[in-house]
């Protein structure tokens, strides 16, 4: 079995007062890629707009694929990972630099018997990830991460139960999202830099 997991460089829906925002994606970008990078029994991967391939090509690791798509949604980059040949793929969101690894495994495993999982974003609408069975199922909306929720995917499914519902976790999306990032946890070096200037 070959599974990827995914991190679309979508842009960002908040940008911290007084930070430049084209140092804020890249330090999420960069983050997040490091957390993907490390992961054991994986392949990891970008998928980006042709607008923003230069940002791919600045935080990416050499062995790293890029999806160079028209949109980012969790179908088309699913069906992307799915014409490399992959079983499995998960996408992750790029805007949680302090994601714990552990958390993406939980994602994965329960494709074993279900088609689908997902985790949600703590403390708003929204998917941190969401992992699939390849070739995606047919009745995935046709939205991002950003967009989609659990009950949403659920409803969408032919049964509630194709849908498992693993850990979440936060994502960037306000100021009140900046004290729930966790300092003692290791990693996310540039987001913790850029917020310390």
């Amino acid at each position: 079995m070959t599974r990827i997991v995914i991190a679309p460089l979508a842009a960002p829906r908040w940008y911290p007062p007084g930070v430049d925002p084209d140092r804020w994606r890249r330090a999420l970008a960069e983050d997040v890629v490091d957390i993907l990078a490390t992961l054991a029994e994986v392949e990891a991967g970008v998928a980006v707009t042709a607008a923003d391939r230069s940002l791919a090509d600045a935080v990416l690791w050499p062995t790293m694929r890029v999806y160079q798509l028209t949109e980012l949604t969790m179908p088309t980059v699913l069906a992307a990972a799915a014409g490399d040949g992959y079983d499995q793929a998960a996408l992750v969101a790029v805007d949680a630099p302090d994601l714990p690894a552990m958390l993406i495994g939980k994602l994965l495993r329960p494709l074993g018997s279900r088609p689908v999982s997902v985790a949600p974003a703590i403390g708003e609408a929204g998917l941190l990830g969401l992992a699939a069975r390849l070739p995606a199922p047919g009745w995935l909306p046709d939205l991002a991460l950003a967009d989609a929720d659990p009950a949403a995917l659920r409803r969408a499914a032919p049964g509630p139960g194709q849908v498992a519902v693993s850990p979440g976790w936060h994502r960037l999306a306000g100021p009140d999202d900046l004290a729930r990032l966790d300092p003692a946890l290791e990693g996310w070096e540039a987001t913790r830099a850029l917020l310390s200037l």
